[in-house]
């Protein structure tokens, strides 16, 4: 203790060595006890280990051997003996799952026992591991093979029921492609006995050759049920074939047997098929089978006990007359109702037609040969839909012929003009048809020169002699006129009734029975209201193809292609076909209401000129002045329906068998504003001629106010004339009224055989008296209308015949000379030259008086002085000659270019 130095420090190392003898006492008692322990803890998680690595192993072992039973067999030995095989090893599987539980759970066990929290950790080499972090790597050690073992049994069990319901999926298909294998090979052997037990169709009987067809057609569809059998297989296969299940070879070459049987099946009985149709077609009384190919699937072509076509939409359900390319060309044509005149409007939509029938390839000359060689020449004749199926077969035949680089499809053309055709003349389709109409439609349409039209048609109603007289030239104007009529533009063109053009066309030769066809061009020259379409359309197929170097004033388009307008009012005013027939002007402008040329040609350099001096004439003319010199382009007619007439129209409808049917476009004949159009065509001028003013102007003086009262006289008597029909109709109107209600009153006695039929026949009759009854209401308003124009207006006459006579006795003018100037106080000295602008006056009246009547009165004093009022219409054809009958100077309106009556 001397020694130390601090009595604390000793006393320090005394219990130090204290605390190192306890130490060691704990030691050697302890450890013993910990190391009984971490060989107990060590052999149970050794065997369990093992336990869950022997399960690992087993696992793997049957996944490895589940994979090798791929793929599954094509046949069904094959895949039962799968499907066994299977079974044996899933019961397998299933009797080990016992022990694997129960090592899970164990294993489950031990883990509660011994967690683990800290993650594994690496230690450096020879350094000695701890008790207790030996024991948590074991306990981490068994957890990750617990898992290992769960996730492989599961996988196992899950992919041993899938592969399971696999194998039942698929012998179930494969028994069912067996059974349809064999029922579709016992039907095609019994469809392969009838075809064998065919007779050669050169064999059979020309009558039975329809019951043939019909019995092949009629097998055709009984083998529906083996189609889809053979569908119903090769969707099985298909679908094996997916899950990677292949057909065996046997089955594989069976299955392609049948496919090729069931091929060649169809293929024999399609050549039966066509050969039998081949034959009717060419041997069969009345066949139409070649024309069924003209449509395409889900539409059919159909014949009606009378051979007239029909057509059946199998999708839809529905039944049609129309083809589904007409049906499809009528509501392109409906594009064309924004066109604002009528005429043009009309032969537009003529010309889509022409070239949706081909009509537009076909030369006059071919369609005369076709007439000839089918032996159509009486006009008055009756055809059947056989025969204008012959005859339209042969001129596209001899269209493919002589076109021979155009592919035309004869039975879709075929089909087309004939619907074209029944739906113009025999829209209630009876079958029947005149010679007459037959041709007046194709001739109409085909690619001819206008004028030749017009002499092959007028030669169809003229005698030996080359006459023809006013009952003949009303049935070709009323066949004409039926062409409109079907596209919903008669009302612009007078309507159906057609008398008052045929007394307009023989004035060309007054007081004869009959014209020659001379009469008759000069008449069609002129272009009549009725058949002004026929002329427009000519000149619509000419410009197709014209291109003018100017641009459009409106859409600035150039150059102009088709038709071509210029203004001869303003310079450098050029409008295209488009802006002007819908009557599209520039912003904040109204539309032009000034002269204007038409262009369907290229111009030439003599045409500018001409051009150039009218603009500048025109330059100093006034609005005025234009709206009170109106001109047309076309002859107008007479609007007012006749009693005459009735009888001639209604027997033409009868023996044509037509009626009228539903516009398919809107009436737009009311124009607004008045254009002064001329056409022109290359190689000709229109110059000026002031001899021919001179001559209306001397023609003037000779008038007086005798004229003028013969004409009032004739105005009364027309007068009196329309109130006596307005009386007639209004009875017939109220006799046609209680005729239905006679009808319906009356009743057949019961039990009577004819009952049914005299019911029929009352409401046939009940049927026409009300479509009569229409017709005669509005005739009526028409003649009503015009009864109260010609009262009030014949009164205004009255007053300006009176009128010259006073101022006369009161100025006490002197006669002078027409072309005296006016005196300062701005009246003439001369009476004649009064006379004359009063006779003016009242020329300008007439022309304001028949707004609604056909009638242009362009000069009153010469239309007095020669004509009676119903002989109206007169136009001053200026400047006109034979040689210059290609360019003619005409009138059209852009709202007014064709009045509706």
């Amino acid at each position: 203790l001397c020694l130390c130095p601090s009595p604390l420090i000793y006393v320090l190392g005394i219990m130090s060595n204290h605390w190192l003898t306890v130490v060691s006492l704990c030691l050697f008692v302890c450890l013993p006890v910990c190391r009984v322990r971490l060989e107990a803890f060590s052999d149970n998680s050794g065997k369990l280990q093992l336990s869950l690595q022997e399960i690992i192993d087993w696992l793997t072992a049957k996944d490895e051997e589940l994979s090798e039973q791929l793929p599954i067999g094509g046949d069904v030995g094959a895949v039962q003996h799968q499907r066994e095989f299977h079974q044996v090893f899933m019961e397998d599987v299933k009797s080990r799952g016992p022990f694997i539980y129960s090592v899970l759970e164990s294993a489950q066990a031990f883990l509660t026992q011994h967690p683990f929290q800290e993650p594994e950790e690496t230690l450096p080499d020879g350094k000695e591991v701890s008790p207790r972090k030996r024991i948590l790597n074991v306990s981490r050690s068994v957890w990750k093979q617990a898992n290992v073992t769960s996730d492989l049994w599961e996988k196992l069990t899950a992919r041993c029921v899938d592969r399971h319901r696999h194998m039942e999926r698929t012998l179930e298909r494969l028994l069912q492609t067996q059974a349809a294998m064999e029922e579709l090979a016992m039907a095609l052997e019994q469809a392969e006995g009838v075809r064998d037990a065919w007779e050669p169709v050169g064999d059979l009987f020309i009558d039975s050759l329809q019951d043939h067809i019909d019995a092949t057609k009629l097998f055709k569809e009984e083998l529906t049920q083996v189609k889809e059998g053979m569908k119903h297989i090769n969707d099985l296969v298909h679908e094996l074939a997916i899950s990677d299940v292949h057909l065996s070879m046997d089955n594989s070459r069976s299955l392609e047997h049948l496919n090729s049987r069931w091929k060649l099946l169809q293929a024999s009985i399609e050549e039966r098929l066509k050969q039998l149709q081949d034959a009717h077609r060419d041997f069969g009384p009345g066949s139409q089978h070649f024309l069924s190919s003209s449509v395409q699937i889900p539409w059919e072509r159909a014949v009606s006990p009378n051979k007239v076509p029909y057509y059946i939409n199998h999708q839809a359900q529905t039944t049609c007359w129309d083809h589904p390319k007409m049906t499809e060309l009528y509501q392109v044509l409906a594009d064309l109702n924004n066109i604002k005149f009528s005429a043009y409007r009309t032969a537009m939509k003529l010309r889509r037609v022409q070239k949706a029938l081909r009509l537009d390839l076909l030369r006059l000359v071919s369609v005369v040969d076709v007439f000839r060689e089918q032996d159509l020449q009486h006009g008055e004749h009756v055809m059947d839909v056989v025969e204008m199926i012959h005859a339209l077969t042969g001129l596209y035949e001899r269209l493919e012929e002589e076109r021979r680089a155009i592919v035309v499809n004869i039975p879709l053309c075929v089909d087309m003009c004939l619907n074209w055709l029944l739906n113009v003349y025999d829209s209630g389709r009876n079958g029947k048809m005149r010679v007459l109409s037959f041709k007046t439609g194709l001739v109409s349409l085909c690619n001819a020169d206008v004028q030749e039209k017009y002499k092959y048609l007028f030669r169809q109603v003229s005698g030996p002699g080359g006459l023809t007289d006013q009952r003949y030239l009303t049935m070709l104007l009323y066949e004409a006129i039926q062409i409109p009529r079907q596209l919903g533009e008669v009302a612009a063109f007078g309507g159906s009734n057609v008398e008052p053009s045929v007394r307009s066309c023989f004035r060309m030769a007054p007081g004869k029975p009959a014209i020659e066809v001379s009469h008759f061009l000069e008449w069609m020259s002129l272009e009549p209201q009725s058949v002004v379409w026929l002329a427009v359309l000519q000149r619509v197929a000419v410009a197709e193809s014209a291109k003018h170097q100017a641009k459009c004033y409106i859409c600035k388009q150039c150059p102009i292609k088709g038709f071509r307008y210029r203004s001869l009012k303003q310079f450098n005013v050029d409008i295209c076909q488009t802006c002007f027939l819908t009557g599209r002007t520039t912003k904040g402008k109204k539309q032009l209401q000034y002269p204007i040329m038409e262009y369907y040609t290229p111009t030439t350099s003599g045409e500018k000129m001409r051009d150039f001096a009218k603009t500048l004439k025109n330059k100093f003319r006034s609005k005025q002045y234009f709206s009170k010199h109106p001109q047309r382009g076309y002859l107008p007619v007479q609007s007012v329906l006749e009693a005459e007439s009735s009888d001639t129209l209604a027997e033409m409808e009868n023996q044509n068998c037509s009626f009228f049917t539903d516009s398919l476009s809107p009436d737009e004949s009311l124009d607004e504003d008045q254009y002064l159009l001329r056409h022109s065509s290359p190689g000709t001028l229109d110059q000026d001629s002031p001899s021919g003013q001179q001559m209306l102007l001397a023609h003037l003086d000779c008038q007086d106010k005798d004229e003028l009262q013969r004409t009032l006289a004739r105005l009364e008597n027309e007068n009196r004339v329309l109130q006596g029909e307005w009386r007639r109709l209004k009875w017939r109107h109220e006799e046609a009224a209680a005729a239905p209600q006679l009808t319906e009153g009356g009743e057949g006695v019961p039990g009577s055989p004819t009952e049914g039929q005299q019911d029929e026949e009352l409401l046939a009759e009940a049927r026409v008296l009300r479509q009569h009854k229409t017709r005669l209401e509005t005739r009526m308003q028409i003649l009503e209308d015009h009864n109260k124009q010609l009262e009030s207006q014949l009164h205004r006459l009255r007053e300006l015949l009176l009128q010259p006579k006073d101022d006369s006795e009161a100025n006490g003018s002197e006669p002078s000379s027409l072309s005296s100037p006016v005196s300062g106080g701005g009246r003439q000295g001369d009476g004649p030259s009064r006379e004359t602008t009063d006779t003016e006056a009242a020329g300008e009246l007439l022309r304001q008086m028949f707004p609604n009547i056909r009638s242009c009165l362009v000069w009153v004093p010469v239309l007095l002085a020669n004509i009676p009022l119903r002989a109206i219409p007169v136009i001053c054809q200026m400047n006109r000659d034979s040689n210059q009958a290609r360019s003619h100077w005409w009138v059209a309106s852009s709202k007014r270019f064709l009045l509706d009556y």
